[in-house]
């Protein structure tokens, strides 16, 4: 469920119309819902009944500080992969005690800044990082809690780009080789581990991969438990699906359900690092049609975003459902249509033959599941300013990043002074 529905033929976002939006901020926009943010929120952590569990928010998904605030005030932790998301976390009162560092290339710099802020665990992804940790913890003469990553080698049968438990992926470390990287963080100084974490993919929709996985993982527990070894802490990652079309992935209970069938017996903390389940339905991106164009054998709709402001579809071929922000009368015919953005890029395209209603220069388009993945992966490509973002809260909204002026595009670069004074380079002067 999510909070934008049609109210007397308008798109709302809870009680802010759709319009009311794009008249004060333009467009494209991305624009958020608290309601939904938090209704998410609930109905993940609820799933669990009485066992007790960590979420922690996965940034990559949303990184705003507004939204990552919003959930830290229900009580989430984060799920960083750099520094920066890290800095994000904290900045929005994540408490340190809560924050889970994950990623297989984390610098020097990164650990250290991650040791020194206090975070709960470090997932531990190879070798040699678990070395550099052992160093860097060792010198400060402090004890890090680690988690070795275990790579299961479950094809979670999502789209490849977004699949990381297979052996042939770069994150964490082979199942049969785990016992022996546990017991070399046990006898290294500096660290201690103490957990086991998982993540096979993203926008998973069947409950048989996250069942083989952790299966997998609850045996190796009694593994590593057998041999001596303290196992008190669970990862078991995010990539619960959501529904971007028709396709109803598992509710949050489903998941819960066959988590704790897996590994309930076992009697330790939980962790999870759920992000498009929490943010991808809380948003949506605002688009204006610029021109409707005829060509010889397609009908497009060029619209004001393109693929640098929601790269998905190009990135993932993914599919959003698009509406008309002014609801079109049921009995109006509806016809297929090439919805593209403008930049010069083939790729620039979000719905190809999508059926839609007549569509004219001026209208507003939202389309749906864009709070995950989204604004987290614009770029300014084409000299495109980076396109703003709203959070509404009933009938409240709020600008919480406002979109880039070209001044401040253009101040990202700086001339080499060789460049600066053009007359004289003429002069002979290099």
């Amino acid at each position: 469920m999510n909070h934008f529905e049609y109210r007397d033929g308008v798109l709302c976002a809870e009680d802010v119309p759709l319009p009311l939006i794009a008249a004060e901020v333009g467009t494209p926009v991305y624009v958020y819902s608290t309601a939904t943010l938090t209704r998410h929120y609930r109905v993940f952590t609820a799933a669990f009944g009485a066992q007790p569990v960590t979420v922690c928010y996965a940034l990559k998904a949303n990184s705003n500080l507004a939204i990552v605030k919003t959930l830290a005030e229900l009580g989430a932790g984060a799920d960083v992969g750099s520094e920066g998301e890290l800095r994000r976390a904290l900045a929005a009162g994540v408490p340190p005690q809560r924050i889970v560092f994950s990623g297989v290339g984390k610098t020097r710099q990164e650990i250290a800044f991650a040791l020194a802020a206090g975070i709960l665990q470090f997932n531990i992804e190879s070798e040699p990082e678990l070395e550099v940790l052992s160093e860097l913890a060792a010198a400060r003469g402090g004890e890090a809690q680690v988690g070795i990553r275990v790579n299961p080698d479950v094809d979670p049968n999502t789209h490849a780009k977004i699949t990381t438990g297979l052996k042939e992926n770069k994150f964490g470390i082979d199942a049969e080789r785990v016992p022996e990287i546990y017991a070399r963080a046990a006898a290294l100084p500096g660290v201690r581990p103490v957990s086991l974490a998982v993540h096979i993919g993203s926008q998973v929709t069947d409950l048989a991969p996250f069942r083989a996985a952790f299966t997998g993982i609850a045996q190796l527990t009694e593994r590593l438990r057998g041999a001596g070894h303290e196992v008190r802490r669970l990862d078991l990652g995010g990539g619960l699906g959501i529904p971007y079309s028709e396709h109803v992935p598992p509710a949050p209970s489903e998941y819960a359900r066959a988590v704790l069938e897996a590994v309930g017996h076992l009697g330790c903390e939980l962790v999870f690092e759920p992000g498009r389940v929490l943010v991808g339905n809380a948003g949506v991106l605002l688009a204006r049609v610029i021109y409707v164009k005829e060509g010889r054998q397609r009908r497009f709709a060029v619209v004001d975003a393109a693929m640098n402001d929601l790269v998905r579809p190009t990135l993932y071929e993914a599919w959003h459902d698009i509406r008309p922000v002014i609801q079109a009368r049921p009995d109006a015919p509806r016809a297929p249509v090439d919805l593209v953005g403008p930049v010069c890029e083939t790729g620039d395209t979000f719905a190809t033959e999508r059926q839609m209603p007549p569509l004219v220069a001026g209208d507003l388009l939202s389309f749906a599941s864009a709070g995950a993945y989204g604004a987290v992966m614009a770029s300014g490509y084409n000299s495109r300013r980076l396109v703003p973002e709203v959070l509404v809260r009933g009938a409240g909204h709020a600008v919480v990043r406002p979109r880039q002026s070209y001044e401040d595009m253009l101040a990202q670069d700086v001339l080499p002074e060789w460049l600066e004074d053009a007359p004289r380079r003429h002069r002979g002067v290099a």
